[in-house]
């Protein structure tokens, strides 16, 4: 099955040309031009990949983000502009898992997008040969990608679940910055480690009663990130 992609830019010559690119690749795409059409679309359809521009009329890409992991943890790619990390960072705090700055090379765009579909499909079959992970007050379901703190839910994004994951799966091993980056995001990301400070942080804003003195996910100084298992 063609893998579907949401594409959301209101430069109608940008969208085309992704779009274009990507059916080339055997991808079904579909386009919105503005954040309230992009709202929209997302909560009637389910997409492997939405690509999200920042700057959109009726409703900005950071709102959109947000409201749309409010029911959802399809992967989101922000499209920010050149230089401008503030973008970056932000795109991170709301949600999203990557971000591609302007101007781009279509060829970079589509590799990054065939890195995260590769991942996701990757850790869905692993899931499969998984079952629930316990330890402590946390539990993972990895089949159903669900996180539980006391048997509440708490929600997560694809790459915060893949986070917490690898840390619970070896406990009390410490991992570098550009480790997590290798190993969550994979070998071809070009961002930066402040993505894995982002996502450490929203971790455990909603995993940790006291974020700023976890019980789970730990900061070895100078060093990394573990978690932390008696």
């Amino acid at each position: 099955m063609a893998k579907k992609v949401l594409v959301v830019d209101d430069e109608k010559l940008i969208v085309k040309g992704i779009r274009f690119s990507l059916e080339q690749d055997g991808m079904a795409v579909d386009c919105a031009y503005d954040g309230e059409e992009a709202l929209k679309m997302a909560t009637e359809h389910q997409y492997d990949m939405i690509l999200l521009d920042v700057m959109l009329p009726k409703m900005d890409g950071f709102e959109v983000c947000q409201r749309i992991r409010e029911f959802s943890n399809m992967p989101i790619v922000m499209l920010t502009a050149k230089g401008d990390d503030m973008d970056k960072i932000l795109g991170l705090e709301y949600g999203a898992d990557d971000y591609i700055t302007k101007p781009f090379n279509i060829l970079e765009v589509k590799a990054r997008i065939k890195a995260i579909m590769r991942r996701t499909n990757a850790g869905q079959t692993k899931e499969k040969n998984e079952k629930v992970i316990e330890s402590g007050d946390l539990r993972l379901d990895c089949e159903s990608r669900r996180a539980f703190v006391l048997n509440k839910e708490v929600n997560l994004t694809a790459k915060e679940f893949d986070l917490l994951e690898l840390l619970v799966n070896n406990p009390n091993k410490i991992y570098s910055r550009e480790n997590l980056l290798n190993l969550v995001w994979g070998y071809e990301y070009p961002g930066d480690v402040r993505t894995v400070d982002v996502h450490v942080r929203r971790l455990r804003e909603k995993i940790e009663k006291n974020p700023s003195e976890p019980k789970y996910v730990h900061t070895k100084w100078g060093v990394g990130y573990y978690y932390y298992q008696n």
